[in-house]
């Protein structure tokens, strides 16, 4: 008991270290990216549309692999078994979505100085104010609840790093370990983020990339020999149920429709989110994106499959959750589902390596940190834009300088750090309120939001036969379906009285959850919508199409 005492305490002491020294190296990138741009409202978001190679796709893969990929993914194999490793299959999907969308977006978006979505759906339909709205209303849907993923995972990390630590008081408040860890985690991006804009954000990207790459590999290879080298792990995966080697695994949660839709239309919706959409524009060159579609698609599966995956199976088979159709309980060790992987590292390396795998632990935790925080950099960053270019902008002082929407931008920022860290603690301190418990529940409704925009974006690109009322019907439909698959039109039921129909609709939508995925179901709605609108309304100027057409489709002539 003792020595377990003083390992957990000198684990401790090394995180602390570990931390600081990470945090000092964010704020300092933060401090150089200023210090190497100047103020407009371009080079704030898009750090002068010059981002090169590196930058590019340390960034993009930065923000597509969240707290999600090292907390909730894991936490899902844990708890569905090998049914969700087919997963990863939306990682060569995501990168072939940045090589045929990506060099089409950024060049139309480079001639027409487009900075945000928005920007260039509302111009190619015609930029009313609903629109515009009902565009950036679905990019500030997934915006928010990735903020919120994020901060909500740097509160279980701080959990996790500094178990032995008494609440803090503060203003008669007694405030643990999580909410700490999440305040710090907010605060931290927050400031490098307002310093440096788009240049701090890459920057402190590829830091953040280089560091999940590491954690996640180094996770699995610790796992591994600390189970006796391959064979031993085999052995030990082989004592999983039948059930979790299987799909639709032991919740029967997981049919092949559900993963191939979700590795389909998910992986589109990640890459045409607010956040990557702007990193499109910003790459330098049609060939950066390429060459970063390329090294995204080989890379980060084999980060994904042979690294946290294998880590949250062994977890599984060590610390066995009881999980049927009516029952999904972690186990008492691993507390929380999305708390595996941090389990899993912190159990088996001190234990293995002694000091050394300490310091592995430190640098993993931190990993898992830098993973939280370069998506939430990324989506405060993206969130600011939509807000302040689509709405501010456009609806608020159209006649704003550019020097002042850059401090409105700003503004936002911080105002959706306070905004999220407020749901964060609220959701932490009751229960009841939290309606989205696992991190990867938030990241399937934030991305479902997303996808909604697919159909407009493949019609700009490729199809143009789309109108605008069409457009506007098929987005307003796909997000109501994908609202019915959230939990509150469920709880607005039963409020007023109606707990059959509630209980209908949790059924109907709990059934097809488990076939398709939830951005699926809005998708199919709004692409017939969108298409049965658009035969009967009024088409687009013939001229007005060929011209975005030949914008899009122009090579670029050398410089």
């Amino acid at each position: 008991m003792t020595s377990m005492l003083a390992m957990t305490t000198n684990l401790t002491s090394v995180a602390v270290v570990v931390l600081i020294i990470y945090m000092f190296i964010l704020l300092g990138l933060g401090l150089l990216g200023y210090l190497s741009s100047h103020t407009s409202e371009e080079e704030f978001y898009l750090a002068g549309r010059g981002q090169g190679f590196i930058v590019t796709v340390m960034t993009i893969m930065a923000t597509f692999f969240s707290s999600a990929a090292i907390l909730g993914i894991p936490g899902n194999i844990y708890k569905d078994g090998v049914a969700f490793l087919l997963f990863a299959m939306n990682l060569p999907v995501a990168g072939a979505c940045i090589y045929v969308l990506g060099s089409r977006i950024r060049r139309i978006g480079q001639k027409r100085g487009y900075v945000t979505q928005g920007d260039m759906i509302a111009e190619y339909y015609g930029d009313t104010p609903t629109l515009r709205l009902a565009v950036a209303f679905a990019g500030f849907v997934y915006v928010i609840l990735y903020i919120v993923m994020q901060i909500k995972a740097g509160g279980y990390l701080a959990q996790v790093m500094f178990p032995q630590t008494s609440p803090l008081m503060m203003f008669g408040h007694e405030i643990g370990m999580f909410q700490l860890g999440a305040t710090l985690l907010s605060i931290v991006t927050m400031l490098y983020v307002l310093i440096g804009g788009m240049r701090s954000v890459a920057w402190t990207d590829v830091l953040q990339g280089t560091l999940l790459i590491i954690g996640m590999l180094l996770a699995a290879v610790a796992t591994i020999v600390s189970l006796g080298g391959p064979s031993g792990f085999v052995a030990t995966l082989s004592e999983l149920p039948a059930d979790a080697l299987s799909l639709p695994g032991p919740r029967g949660a997981w049919h092949a429709t559900a993963l191939m839709t979700i590795c389909i239309f998910a992986a589109a919706a990640s890459i045409i989110q607010p956040g990557q959409w702007m990193r499109l524009y910003a790459a330098r060159d049609d060939r950066t994106l390429k060459q970063s579609s390329l090294v995204f698609s080989l890379i980060l599966p084999c980060c994904f499959i042979f690294g946290v995956m294998l880590v949250a199976l062994a977890g599984r088979a060590i610390y066995p959750p009881n999980v049927t159709p009516d029952i999904q309980e972690a186990h008492a060790a691993v507390v929380e589902f999305d708390q595996i992987v941090v389990v899993m590292i912190k159990e088996q390396l001190p234990a293995l390596m002694g000091s050394f795998g300490m310091i592995l632990v430190a640098v993993i935790l931190v990993a898992i940190l830098a993973a939280s925080m370069s998506t939430a950099d990324s989506n405060l960053h993206a969130l600011s834009a939509v807000l302040t270019r689509d709405v501010y902008d456009r609806f608020i002082r159209p006649e704003a300088s550019e020097l002042e929407r850059a401090w409105v931008g700003r503004g936002v920022i911080v105002t959706a750090t306070l905004f999220s860290l407020w749901l964060v603690h609220a959701m932490h301190a009751n229960p009841d309120f939290e309606p989205l418990r696992m991190i990867a529940d938030l990241m399937f409704a934030a991305i479902a939001s997303a996808c909604q925009l697919l159909p407009a974006t493949i019609d700009m690109l490729f199809v143009r036969r789309g109108t605008r009322k069409g457009m506007l019907a098929g987005l307003i439909s796909g997000l109501f379906v994908v609202f019915l698959f959230t939990p509150v039109p469920a709880a607005i039921l039963n409020g007023i009285g109606l707990e059959g129909l509630s209980s209908q609709l949790r059924a109907s939508t709990g059934t097809l959850r488990s076939y398709f995925d939830i951005g699926t179901c809005g998708l199919v709605i709004n692409v017939f919508i969108f298409v049965i609108v658009s035969r009967f309304t009024q088409s687009l100027p013939g001229e007005h199409v060929a011209a975005f057409l030949s914008d899009i489709e122009d090579p670029e002539k050398p410089e």
